[in-house]
């Protein structure tokens, strides 16, 4: 892309913006993609051109990018009462009939539901809940709390100590220096894997690996252990067989409590309402956010069960009040639109939609990428993937992350009709959960257009040699 011409609106988003996880000196010579308008799975940008939206914006827009139904629900919600909150004991009927409707689908018994905005604040949340938790049960040490490499929980103080990738803390001060925040393996089997190690044989080198950190810690500073059910923005890695079977043995015998971080697999994306009930989770908490509202408005959900909930009401009954929340808790507009969100996905059997196209993507992206020569590891559930690039994928010879490789896909992605998220060399899939078969098709045809191209590129710099 030329330099943007003065006074169009990449030019003005230059002079006036400036933008999260990106290169802020890069975008200074290409101006950003201006996105114009959407439908379905596909958005075009200011000039008109196409493009298939492989991720659903940010892992979120589940139901496309035209659903007048949304539309309406916040202009009716608008129009009968566009705010109130949820402090001093005061409510809203969306916030209710949300909460209800978030109980009646939990993959396992919760009591209660907080809103916030964003996934970093349901987590953010979380992390204050344990800690009220612990001090209220008179555990004032047992504070410490484990995520783990390469994990994405968000970007907030907190949250961003808890998140396990280096760009979120560089030069950011973080994680925080309290001692609070530990990180234990992350269970990416194709990459951190033995020679001739088993999913189940690595899955018990992870717990042990996660034991051995909570014994040497001690167990009585442990509060709490947070885990995606699949790690998203750390490059879309699945848990290998037996992991959370082994990891949640561990987190009951030290007492430790388990949070569940669905703000990318809740509502359908892997093929069930939760991740937690594709992997058998039992956790205490659970964090929701992106899906819930198909992204139309800004929203976040906390549930937590009764064990949980009554100690909360007991310390906040001795200390006179619950002394935590948002102005914008539970916000009516996008509370009606997350309840026509829920309503939608059951009348149209969302989950079901995905488990039959979602194992059709995975079998395309394995089939046509697998043998590529620039493609080490497929992998996914659902409507989720990931498309690991190696030099060697057999070896796991990486690229010299200096080449940018996964960037470089990203680039000419675009030019090829896709928009796509490079994670490092991963390029990760999580289309709209309606996208349709063809859609899949032409995503695909797309994507191996670009794989081919950057595959010319390296071979012709030398990077590779010709017929690798």
């Amino acid at each position: 892309m030329n330099k943007p011409l003065a006074n169009s609106p990449a030019a003005r988003d230059i002079a006036h913006v400036f933008h999260p996880q990106t290169d802020l000196a890069g975008i200074r010579q290409s101006g950003p993609l201006i996105v114009s308008r959407g439908k379905g799975v596909r958005v075009w940008d200011e000039d008109g051109t196409e493009y298939i939206e492989t991720m659903a914006g940010l892992w979120c827009t589940a139901l496309g990018f035209d659903n007048e139904r949304l539309v309406e629900a916040a202009v009716r919600q608008m129009r009968k009462l566009p705010f109130y909150h949820g402090f001093a004991a005061r409510g809203h009927e969306p916030m209710i009939d949300l909460a209800e409707k978030l109980m009646a689908i939990a993959p396992v018994p919760m009591s209660k539901a907080f809103f916030a905005n964003s996934g970093s604040e349901a987590n953010d949340t979380a992390i204050k809940l344990c800690w009220y938790y612990n001090n209220a049960l008179g555990r004032p040490e047992k504070k410490k709390i484990v995520s783990r490499q390469k994990a994405y929980h968000g970007v907030t103080i907190a949250t961003g100590s808890l998140t396990g990738l280096p760009p979120i803390h560089n030069d950011f001060d973080l994680p925080l220096r309290s001692g609070h925040f530990l990180h234990t393996t992350c269970p990416h089997h194709y990459r951190v894997a033995e020679a001739g190690e088993s999913e189940e044989q690595f899955a018990d080198r992870c717990a042990s690996d996660l034991e051995k950190l909570i014994e040497d810690e001690g167990p009585e500073t442990i509060a709490a252990f947070f885990a995606e059910p699949v790690m998203g923005a750390g490059g879309v890695m699945l848990p290998p067989r037996t992991y959370f079977e082994k990891i949640q043995a561990i987190l009951k015998k030290h007492d430790i409590l388990f949070v569940a971080d669905e703000v990318v697999t809740g509502f359908g994306r892997t093929g069930n309402m939760w991740g937690s009930q594709t992997y058998d989770l039992q956790p205490d908490m659970i964090t929701c956010a992106k899906a819930l509202s198909s992204a139309y408005l800004p929203i976040s959900a906390l549930l937590v069960n009764d064990r949980v909930y009554d100690v909360m009401v007991s310390q906040s009954e001795k200390l006179g009040i619950f002394g935590h929340g948002y102005t914008y808790s539970g916000h009516p507009v996008p509370a009606a639109v997350a309840v026509e969100t829920l309503k939608i996905y059951e009348e149209i059997d969302i989950v079901g939609h995905v488990r039959d196209v979602g194992p059709y993507m995975q079998k395309q992206l394995q089939e046509r990428f697998a043998g590529h020569p620039l493609v080490g590891n497929v992998r996914g559930i659902g409507l989720i993937a990931g498309v690991e690039l190696m030099k060697d994928g057999p070896l796991r010879i990486p690229f010299d992350p200096k080449l940018k490789v996964g960037p470089n896909v990203m680039k000419a992605a675009q030019r090829h009709g896709l928009i796509m998220r490079a994670i490092g060399d991963t390029l990760a899939f999580s289309p709209p959960l309606v996208i349709d078969r063809n859609e899949i098709d032409q995503m695909c045809e797309r994507f191996q257009a670009t794989l081919d191209e950057v595959l010319g590129m390296l071979q012709r710099s030398g990077e590779l040699a010709r017929g690798a």
